[in-house]
């Protein structure tokens, strides 16, 4: 879905099919079939923008049989689909019964990652509709956190993660000029990562700072109390003459104009960051925000109480990781990697029961918790005014996310695919009415 905005550019919106499982090309074709169709057909559209999630395999398929590559863009022009974003966030697996920390590896210390994510950036090149120039990629925030913190030498590891964000950045350049199609790759905070909030985006990423990052500058005042991620001082700047310069610091930022964040509103709410306060230190910092990710996280204002905590149990679930988070009245984040280990009580190493709780699970944006739980929305609407609601764009691509509609307690899963097709078209139709609400005009 396109939408004009009022400085005359293009936003995108698009839904993220990584919420169905598809690890091979023919998967990926009979999702196209299955369900992206027939979200569109529900919206009336004749058009819609997809972003796409490739797992390793049919993506190797794809770079390596040309054919293959034409009859997907095929499929997508045949069934009205488009796609200018994809998510390269999961590598495979996706729709595993146990996926929880698998998702994480290969991380951007391992070749394997940069190989993914730069064929995922040469097919998406071709899969571009003809009118549209630029690109996005998802991926992962460098790595989990206790990759980089139960390991030796976690400094040069995480040089090494950057470095390969640098080769990247030089690929992707390389491949701009020989298709003259533009691909951006967004870093994606996520709770538990070594990039876990903006202030850490800013950390890794940022460029001319002129005030301190770090827990400070961002919503809570101080960070989780879980093990930290260690501080890599700045490598030191060696003295250039004009016959030999300096080679460039690969362990520094990358470039901003390849490399940015992607602002997932599940992950930002969920950290209890604030919007405003998180996207100007992107700003000052000069971190872009290649594309947002729309989505809320589970909310729960009084966690202590019996029908609270039994409400909470029923999300708890062995699919996917549900890191959870609490803040206390001194405005400090309590943290687990997971909601069951929030639940097993504070002399458990739970999280104290007196201060609000927010649960990393993509809850449907259309059809919040029943009560005693709420969810995150009014993140999401706040968010998305800072970043289309201005004068000018903050970022063009848009993306629905919400992939645990199978994790979901029983009562509540989609009972088959046409229930499914509906929520996902009733989630974007909300979205395209916080659009217009906020100026943007759809396009046919």
């Amino acid at each position: 879905m396109r939408f004009r905005h009022p400085d005359g550019s293009t936003v995108h919106l698009a839904y993220c099919t990584n919420v169905h499982p598809a690890e091979t090309l023919d998967g990926v074709l009979a999702q196209l079939r299955d369900h992206c169709e027939p979200v569109r057909k529900r919206l009336g559209r004749d058009r819609l923008g997809i972003g796409l999630w490739l797992a390793r395999d049919a993506a190797r398929v794809l770079v390596h049989e040309p054919a293959a590559l034409r009859g997907l863009r095929r499929e997508l022009d045949i069934r009205g689909l488009e796609v200018v974003t994809l998510n390269g966030f999961p590598y495979r697996g996706f729709g595993d019964s146990h996926v929880k920390y698998r998702v994480y590896r290969p991380d951007w210390t391992e070749p394997a990652r940069l190989d993914h994510t730069a064929d995922l950036a040469r097919l998406l090149a071709t899969l571009l509709p003809d009118d549209v120039t630029e690109g996005t990629i998802s991926t992962l925030p460098l790595a989990w956190r206790t990759d980089f913190d139960a390991a030796r030498g976690a400094a040069n590891r995480r040089a090494t993660a950057l470095a390969a964000l640098h080769a990247l950045a030089g690929r992707l350049d390389a491949l701009e000029e020989l298709t003259g199609r533009s691909v951006r790759i967004g870093l994606e905070p996520e709770p538990g990562c070594l990039v876990e909030t903006t202030a850490d985006a800013v950390e890794a990423l940022g460029h001319g700072r002129s005030e301190p990052s770090g827990p400070a500058a961002s919503a809570a005042p101080a960070a989780p109390t879980m093990p930290a991620a260690p501080t890599v001082p700045a490598a030191p700047v060696e003295p250039t003459v004009p016959a030999a310069p300096a080679a460039p610091d690969m362990s520094g930022p990358p470039p901003a104009h390849r490399i940015g964040v992607c602002v997932d509103t599940c992950h930002l709410a969920t950290s209890f960051e604030d919007p405003h306060t998180a996207l100007e230190a992107l700003g000052r910092a000069g971190v872009p925000v290649v594309k947002a990710q729309l989505s809320a996280a589970l909310h729960a204002e009084h966690p202590g109480r019996p029908d609270v905590r039994a409400a909470l149990g029923a999300f708890a679930e062995p699919r996917f990781l549900h890191q959870t988070r609490a803040r206390t009245p001194d405005g400090r984040l309590r943290a687990t990697d997971d909601l069951h280990e929030a639940l097993a009580g504070e002399d458990a190493g739970g999280l104290p029961d007196t201060a609000p709780w927010r649960a990393h699970f993509h809850v449907p944006l259309h059809a919040p918790p029943e009560p005693p739980l709420t969810s995150t929305l009014p993140v999401l609407r706040d968010t998305l005014a800072l970043l289309v609601g201005g004068p000018v764009p903050r970022t063009r691509h848009l993306e629905a996310e919400t992939y645990t509609w199978q994790a979901l307690p029983p009562g509540l899963r989609p009972r088959n695919r046409s229930r499914l097709a509906d929520g996902i078209a009733a989630e974007l139709a909300l979205a395209r009415d916080l659009l217009a609400d906020l100026g943007l005009k759809e396009l046919p």
